[in-house]
């Protein structure tokens, strides 16, 4: 027998409780007895004291004690749950491109920014106990979220994802490194890195492929999404006297060959989206392809709560008592 995270151990102790509403019933309608007064000035005194009703009173504090102790007879007690997982997940880092041309709103209504960062929000919220880390690179990379299970610190992380947090370029392989050395001490056998990008490696000191051959050493597997539509894309550059949004169709040039190599280096596969739909079914197909299992083991822990009804039906005795014994509590 449970009410939310309080329940009984004994319910069917509660049981008493029926036969002791039942007496109590029963003694609130039996006829009082009648008492002889020798004198009608003690009536007056009787009624002016209103002792009939306080008479009553000692009774109704019995039974409530009663109560009280039968409630504890049935072992109250609230639990909370308890998770114990024995499996450590997979660790996996979104590397997102936050350089100028994802402000490229080929993706209408929204720019190619906007749906990478709700995309990688609904990527998140699929998980369930694994790591999660966030890299943002353009000219140079800078982890945003480490690796981590507190996913509302990721979800924030992701929020941070914009234009002009870093020196404009596209240093992809700077990218791969930043991620990899987030991935290669992580706890488990899989680490995943996606790699999301609209350019070509412009920037940066490190190779792509040789970051790439570097993360393969290390057990990672790299899934690489080039996003965006290729030749010229509108991107804003600024407002007009009016006060509208200026664009200018810019040539946008995405490195699948490149990004196909990473790929196949680490054992990770290659993914094109040009529209926003196409993008959020590429995360749900890493998601599926993703998958570890997870040995999860819930139990309740148990805090008794028996000892308050004990002191209430305590202090209820005591106060039929003192009650008594006073000069209010019986007919003189």
């Amino acid at each position: 027998m449970s009410f939310g995270s309080f329940e009984f151990e004994q319910p069917l102790f509660l049981l008493l409780i029926v036969p002791l509403v039942a007496a109590a019933f029963w003694l609130s309608r039996r006829p009082p007895r009648a008492i002889v007064f020798s004198r009608a000035s003690l009536v007056r005194r009787l009624q002016r004291r209103g002792t009939n009703i306080l008479a009553r009173v000692p009774g109704w504090l019995r039974f409530a004690a009663l109560a009280s102790v039968i409630v504890a007879l049935a072992a109250p007690r609230t639990g909370v749950s308890a998770v114990d997982v024995e499996a450590d997940g997979i660790a996996i880092v979104l590397a997102v491109d936050i350089s100028s041309s994802m402000l490229a709103e080929d993706f209408r209504p929204r720019n190619r920014m906007a749906v990478a960062r709700e995309t990688a929000a609904e990527f998140v919220r699929g998980r369930e106990f694994d790591r999660i880390g966030l890299v943002g690179f353009a000219g140079e990379a800078l982890t945003l979220a480490p690796l981590s299970i507190d996913y509302p610190v990721v979800y924030r992380a992701i929020e941070m994802l914009d234009i002009g947090l870093l020196q404009d370029g596209t240093a992809i392989g700077t990218a791969i490194a930043t991620a990899a050395n987030r991935l290669r001490d992580a706890p488990g056998e899989s680490r995943v890195m996606i790699l999301l990008t609209d350019g070509v490696n412009n920037r940066g000191q490190i190779d792509p492929l040789t970051a790439a051959r570097a993360a393969e050493a290390f057990g990672i597997r790299i899934y690489t999404i080039g996003v965006g539509s290729e030749g010229t894309v509108p991107i804003p550059i600024g407002r007009g006297a009016l006060g509208g949004v200026q664009y200018a169709n810019v040539p946008v040039d995405i490195d699948e060959e490149l990004l196909q190599e990473i790929a196949d280096l680490t054992g990770g596969l290659y993914f094109r989206a040009t529209t926003e739909a196409a993008l959020d079914s590429i995360y749900r197909r890493i998601d599926e392809l993703e998958k570890t299992t997870v040995e999860v083991r819930q139990y309740m822990e148990y805090t008794p709560r028996y000892m308050p009804f004990l002191v209430l039906a305590g202090v209820l005795l005591l106060g039929e008592w003192l009650l008594r014994a006073s000069r209010w509590g019986v007919v003189p």
